[in-house]
């Protein structure tokens, strides 16, 4: 439910209040029973995150983790290839 912003034309407070999006505006004021408005206020803000503004900045640390040995098997694969690749080069030049 969204938080609306109240002002009492009274008392001179501003105040937030809780209620659904179809409930009718306040009209008094919960503090001294005075005519309120409606103000309009920013909502809700914007937060970034991590080091930059990727896809991966909120996502779970056991998903890190597990791209990481991924990553890390995958790594070690293509090395492993790559000195298999080249025995086979030593092995046809002598």
């Amino acid at each position: 439910m969204p938080t609306y912003q109240y002002r009492c034309l009274k008392c001179n407070k501003d105040f937030d209040y809780i209620q659904k999006m179809v409930d009718p505006p306040l009209a008094v004021c919960i503090h001294c029973n005075g005519k309120v408005k409606r103000i309009i206020s920013a909502g809700a803000g914007i937060i970034f995150k991590g080091s930059g503004f990727y896809c991966t900045d909120y996502r779970s640390d056991s998903y890190k983790k597990q791209a990481e040995r991924e990553n890390k098997t995958s790594t070690s694969t293509a090395k492993e290839s790559s000195k298999n690749s080249n025995k086979k080069t030593e092995k046809t030049i002598n």
